[in-house]
């Protein structure tokens, strides 16, 4: 790994020691533990390798400055050394950033990630918008089905790919420009690049109400298939039972940050001037703020402000 990316731990530690101590408004959301029912590819597209977004939902109900992610996975022919970037793109839920006119060749669009992601929301380690460490939790750990490369359009079921085995990975992701956004409804999608194997998002516990009121399943993609989306559960596993329900799945995710209760309202000629004082109190003064958020200094707090109030 390179030198970036083993200075992670100590950012992720450091910011969230000083949010605790500077503020309240600590953000934290987590959709719980890896429960081995379901591996979905995740990977960066290369000339070999079809690119492939697995994605899962969370809502935000005020302003959130998010300055770090974790992601649990399996690693399958290589190991978690091989990981070799991670870029991670936000989007709304549809028909917000989506083209409502065109034919969709997928059964439902209803509840799915918007066909194009939130620009000022992508980080990638590669441009070094993000920075990150993967530290390996188990070795030969087994997820009871997959979803890699039968993501087609309508009809799309599979019922999966199979088993895999691997190693089970969390990658703790530090956004070196943490990203603001105001309350809504949105999908958070990593993707992971392996020299020489493959990464596979692992599933989380779904059930009524778990982890939050409105949940919606997690929905896949590559590039053939693309803008549109699958769900993993519904569209591709599918049931064999006449009149059941289909499996439906979460994917372990969490993000971590703070809260700007009073920002201001993204559109408005006030929003930047409110978000500024909003941050300031809080913080007590703009440089504690910048700090405390994880932002390289006041000028970066102050453009990711500009781009939250003029989307």
């Amino acid at each position: 790994m390179n030198f970036r990316m083993g200075l992670v731990a100590a950012m992720m530690t450091g910011s969230m020691a000083f949010a605790t101590a500077a503020s309240a408004d600590v953000f934290f959301f987590t959709s719980g533990s890896a429960d081995g029912r379901l591996g979905a590819l995740s990977r960066s597209g290369t000339p070999e390798k079809v690119e492939t977004e697995a994605a899962d939902d969370f809502i935000l109900d005020r302003t959130t400055v998010i300055s770090g992610a974790t992601i649990t996975g399996l690693v399958i022919n290589a190991s978690a050394a091989n990981i070799s970037n991670v870029e991670v793109e936000l989007y709304h839920v549809f028909p917000l950033d989506s083209d409502t006119t065109r034919t969709s060749r997928v059964a439902s669009r209803i509840n799915s990630p918007s066909d194009n992601e939130i620009d000022a929301a992508t980080r990638d380690g590669s441009d070094g918008t993000l920075g990150f460490s993967a530290n390996r939790l188990a070795t030969g750990f087994a997820v009871a089905n997959t979803v890699i490369n039968g993501i087609n359009p309508s009809p799309s079921r599979t019922r999966g790919e199979g088993p895999a085995t691997g190693d089970e990975v969390q990658i703790t992701i530090a956004f070196t420009k943490p990203i603001v956004l105001p309350a809504g409804h949105y999908f958070f999608r990593p993707e992971v690049a392996v020299a020489g194997g493959d990464f596979l998002y692992v599933s989380a516990p779904r059930s009524p109400g778990v982890p939050f009121v409105g949940d919606l399943q997690a929905w896949i993609r590559n590039s053939r298939l693309a803008p549109d989306w699958l769900r993993i559960g519904t569209d591709i596993i599918g049931t064999d039972i006449v009149g059941g329900a289909a499996p439906t799945f979460n994917m372990t995710f969490s993000l971590s940050g703070n809260t700007i209760p009073n920002a201001g309202t993204p559109g408005e000629p006030s929003c930047h001037g409110e978000s500024v004082s909003a941050v300031a109190r809080q913080f007590r003064g703009v440089d504690a703020a910048a700090s405390t958020l994880g932002f390289a200094s006041v000028d970066a707090l102050q453009d990711s402000l500009r781009q939250f109030c003029n989307p």
